[in-house]
């Protein structure tokens, strides 16, 4: 009889492990993998390199897109916006040579952009897809008519300007714990992410974003202002948007209107779908999506590593996209 009831036990747990927590089993099995065809995989140079690049590409706009999912709607805008806040952000930043009024006018314009979005899926009763898809096209019309198909450039690459080298330092600087440097991406990715994780499961606005995802009817009928609730998700992922652009024009210091942020949205949202949310909404974890775009840095570090084109990392995304979702159906229909 124990026999028997430790490998039911066992069964059980090991069903748990990969169904609720699947995508920790796939964030090991990834670093296995890393590890046998990158030997330096885990040199600290590496992982410091992956949370930065996470954190100044679609890190933090993934934790902004697991809200809007998880209230079962869609962004694919944040590419776009990223693009249009970068270009206009380094304009603001070459005349007034400020990083942190810069970084203000960043978030700002995020802001009244993902609120934009907001209004147009809650007031306007638009489609998510639509009302992103109308805003994302709009948004690279404008900053490439402004760019006029060129690149928007820190000081002008001029290296000698006083604000250059300090801007330059958002992105690589960073500080020293045990003698390994901790950039500042790195930081802030790590801490947004533990505060979206308290949100999400423990305030008001968490418990309103995943019943409005789960059943927009019923939450209404229990008091949730739905509106409210679609409105607040927009915004904050254009906030993100908006830290992210500053963070991202740091890291290149200049950016191109015509292909700056291109598959951010899709990145996000492969992110935010290999670190097991449901797609339909309702449900997903910020841990979740912190993994999963982690995951995403190491497959494409991985692809680096063993020499296969960049090019493929388009089709791959929409790959692990694909796989994902089907597996999270396949778990949805045995519940």
């Amino acid at each position: 009889m124990p026999n028997k009831r430790q490998q039911t036990d066992a069964g059980i747990f090991i069903k748990k492990l990969f169904t609720q927590y699947s995508y920790i089993v796939s964030f090991v099995l990834i670093i296995i993998i890393a590890m046998a065809v990158n030997p330096n995989f885990f040199r600290w140079r590496n992982i410091s390199n992956i949370f930065t690049q996470s954190a100044t590409t679609t890190g933090l706009i993934a934790l902004g897109m697991t809200m809007i999912i998880c209230a079962g709607q869609i962004d694919i805008s944040v590419g776009s916006q990223v693009a249009l806040i970068s270009g206009f952000g380094i304009e603001l930043l070459n005349r007034t040579e400020s990083i942190w009024l810069m970084l203000l006018f960043c978030v700002a314009m995020g802001g009244v952009i993902g609120t934009f979005n907001g209004l147009l899926v809650a007031k306007g009763r638009m489609p998510a897809m639509i009302a992103t898809l109308a805003v994302q096209t709009s948004a690279r019309a404008i900053i490439n008519h402004f760019g006029q198909g060129g690149p928007f450039t820190v000081a002008g690459g001029n290296a000698n300007a006083p604000f250059y080298e300090s801007f330059r330092m958002v992105s690589s600087g960073g500080i020293s714990v045990f003698g390994n440097r901790v950039s500042y991406p790195m930081i802030i990715f790590i801490f947004m992410s533990v505060v979206f994780g308290v949100i999400m499961r423990r305030t008001k606005l968490g418990k309103h974003i995943y019943a409005v995802g789960s059943n927009e009817v019923s939450a209404r009928m229990a008091g949730v202002n739905v509106d409210r609730t679609k409105i607040m998700v927009f915004a904050i992922t254009g906030l993100l948007c908006g830290l992210t652009s500053w963070l991202y024009s740091s890291r290149l210091m200049a950016v191109a209107a015509a292909n700056a942020g291109n598959q951010f949205e899709m990145d996000a949202i492969a992110a935010v779908a290999i670190g097991g949310a449901s797609m339909s909404g309702g449900r997903g974890k910020i841990i979740g999506t912190f993994l999963g775009v982690l995951m995403f840095k190491i497959i494409n570090n991985t692809l680096v590593a063993a020499n296969v084109p960049t090019f493929l990392t388009g089709a791959i995304s929409g790959a692990i996209i694909i796989v994902a979702v089907l597996l999270q159906s396949q778990r949805d229909k045995r519940k």
